[in-house]
């Protein structure tokens, strides 16, 4: 069985080659990443915003600027790459470039950082920020519920992608500021269902900047009774 296993996947993998999430090359059976590129990868480090997540430089600060002056939604974030370098082009293939494969190393490598963490939580069911349906269709995938079910296989987490859909076509929000930001996701997201049989929920998205999006979806399920709700990124923004 294992024999014939390792011929699918070889066979699957010369038809449909895996490649790097960093410079794009293609990469051996097995493999996720080149071992150049791992090494420069900018992982999440302590110091770290105790509330988002984001990278701190100072070792005295416990919460980043963005944290410092607002209330978020949701109990506590997590991160796991600083949003600059390789990972803004790798980001950009993943969402444009149909590199849904960069999920699997993604889902590892937000597993082996903040697993603990997750089982420590309780987390019961992961939910991938929704994609407004006419531009799902359109890129023909949503690159959060792709990494969403990557770490939940990962994690053996049941993933629902159901649970929050968005009901409004928002304009994308690295061309707002922080206020437009609010304005832009009020009332974009609902729920499918009247009852939420979830108490303790892990969002996730692909990139964290402000929080907004994560705050919108998180007060939706606030607002339905959910009060243990976590957020995880894929990258989230530097912290000041």
């Amino acid at each position: 069985m294992k024999k014939e296993r390792y011929l699918k996947e070889a066979v699957y993998s010369i038809l449909f080659p895996r490649h790097c999430p960093i410079c794009d090359e293609i990469v051996s059976l097995g493999t996720d990443i080149c071992e150049t590129c791992e090494k420069k990868l900018p992982y999440i480090t302590e110091p770290s915003c105790k509330k988002c997540g984001k990278q701190l430089e100072e070792e005295e600060r416990e919460y980043c600027s963005d944290c410092n002056r607002k209330v978020h939604a949701f109990k506590q974030g997590k991160a796991v790459f600083s949003y600059k370098k390789e990972m803004k082009l790798s980001m950009y293939r993943f969402k444009y470039a149909n590199r849904r494969e960069y999920a699997s190393f993604y889902a590892k490598a937000a597993a082996e950082q903040y697993g603990e963490w997750m089982k420590r939580r309780g987390i019961e069911v992961i939910i991938p920020i929704p994609m407004y349906g006419g531009k799902k269709r359109k890129r023909g995938y949503n690159q959060a519920e792709t990494f969403a079910k990557s770490l939940g296989k990962e994690m053996k987490i049941p993933v629902d992608a159901r649970l929050l859909k968005r009901v409004k076509n928002t304009i994308p929000q690295k061309e707002l500021n922080d206020t437009q930001r609010k304005d832009n996701l009020k009332r974009a997201f609902q729920l499918r269902t009247n009852i939420v049989e979830y108490s303790k929920i892990l969002l996730v998205d692909d990139i964290y900047t402000t929080g907004s999006t994560m705050d919108a979806a998180a007060w939706c399920l606030r607002n339905a009774g959910v009060e243990d709700i976590y957020v995880l990124s894929i990258c989230i923004g530097e912290g000041y």
